[in-house]
């Protein structure tokens, strides 16, 4: 098994998810690791650690080692990518395979070598490193190549990447650390102040799945929280409506529709042009968030899609490029040899 073998990976903040050149997404995980605190031996990862997230007695501790689209934690991370390469290419010890790895748009040099190792110590032979706007894109079905200009954004876990694209490159761009994690954390402080109660992560997420709101409903809808009492100490419940979600998630929402505004006044006019013609396009699983699409289209006046999987977008992309290696030889990220 291996041998040959090519392997996009979104390494995500949130989740990681592996892609197959002629299988497709063949793993969707979160990025979650738990560890013996004393052994420092890994007990789960993934999904079996998440189910951990905030549950855990003292010895063993529940790590997300990507914090904001970055390696925060690079011992983690490499023994994170080593168990997911394993189970997903199997462990054939002389054929490794090609490695295709998205990082967002805005990463140092630093960052990029600390995935490029990490991915290389964990099992890959050659590994290359692409930008998360051109994955998601190509993950879109979009046709990059073209010299119209295309704008992505692409809402994750950890960061919030918007991009102009034009002739397979980015024209301009931004990466805001406001994404998913922020939008847990508004919902966190949301309820402390507004119901004195006092939730964790996984609620908030919940929270955020299923009554989340970035623009107004017809219907608003309501949902069961339970969390401890911040004044009694004791647990409890308490009903939240889909409007109450809106004000909490409202600075997140204004953050990403000012960010978009500014990519879009650095854009060449033939660009933007192009652009108030064809839309913008959503990927990433922040795009699943209830009116995320009519906010942004309300902020830019332009029509804003959501593409067809968006949470698999940067997977598939990564993976398609591995089929126009060549082009990516040739890209800044790849360039620089000391590091290949």
């Amino acid at each position: 098994m291996g041998f040959g073998m090519e392997v996009g990976i979104d390494l995500g903040t949130a989740n990681v998810l592996v892609y197959i050149k002629g299988k497709g997404v063949v793993m969707n995980e979160p990025s979650v690791v738990a560890l013996n605190k004393d052994t420092d031996e890994i007990l789960a990862v993934g999904e079996e650690a998440r189910q951990m997230l905030g549950r855990t007695p003292s010895n063993i501790i529940a790590v997300r080692p990507l914090r904001d689209g970055v390696v925060s934690d690079y011992d983690i991370t490499e023994r994170m990518l080593k168990y997911f390469i394993k189970k997903t290419c199997g462990s054939g010890r002389f054929f490794k395979p090609k490695i295709m790895i998205c990082i967002p748009s805005g990463v140092t040099e630093v960052e990029k070598r600390a995935v490029r190792e990490a991915a290389q110590q964990a099992g890959g032979k050659d590994v290359y490193l692409m930008e998360e706007p051109v994955a998601a894109a190509i993950g879109a079905g979009i046709d990059i190549s073209k010299p119209d200009g295309v704008m992505v954004i692409d809402i994750g876990g950890g960061t919030t990447d918007i991009a102009v694209i034009s002739l397979g490159g980015i024209v301009a761009s931004a990466s805001v650390k406001m994404a998913g994690d922020k939008f847990d954390e508004a919902i966190i402080k949301y309820m402390r102040k507004e119901h004195k109660l006092y939730i964790g992560e996984r609620t908030a997420e919940e929270l955020k799945v299923t009554i989340g709101t970035a623009f107004p409903r017809e219907e608003v809808v309501v949902q069961e929280c339970r969390g401890r009492d911040l004044v009694t100490g004791l647990p409890k419940s308490v009903e939240v409506t889909s409007d109450e979600m809106m004000s909490a998630l409202d600075e997140a929402m204004i953050t990403i529709t000012e960010a978009v505004h500014n990519v879009l006044e650095k854009t060449p006019p033939e660009l933007a042009a192009d652009i108030s013609n064809s839309g913008i396009v959503l990927t990433g699983g922040g795009a699943l968030l209830y009116g995320i699409d009519k906010r942004i289209e309300d902020r830019t006046g332009i029509k804003v899609r959501i593409a067809d999987d968006p949470k698999s977008c940067v997977a598939i992309g990564t993976g398609t490029a591995l089929d126009s290696l060549p082009a990516l030889e040739g890209n800044s990220l790849n360039r620089r040899a000391p590091y290949l």
